[in-house]
């Protein structure tokens, strides 16, 4: 699997879990919720842009080093 295909693998699981967290707030909307979603959530979706900027980075540095060795 390369960069490209992780980094939409990573981006679809995100947005699967913050879909199902969206209709998981329907039914479960109080103070312990927002602490859920503050606690984990905000920070995994922190983690998860930083991730996806590294592999951004890992991508181009891995096309460039496949162009530097005549790939």
């Amino acid at each position: 699997m390369g960069v490209y295909e992780a980094r939409g693998m990573l981006e679809k699981s995100m947005k699967e879990l913050m879909l199902k967290w969206a209709e998981t707030r329907h039914s479960w909307d109080d103070a312990m919720s927002r602490a859920f979603e503050e606690k984990y959530l905000a920070h995994l979706q922190m983690d998860m842009r930083n991730a996806v900027g590294a592999m951004d980075q890992m991508a181009g540095l891995l096309q460039q080093a496949y162009h530097d060795c005549g790939e």
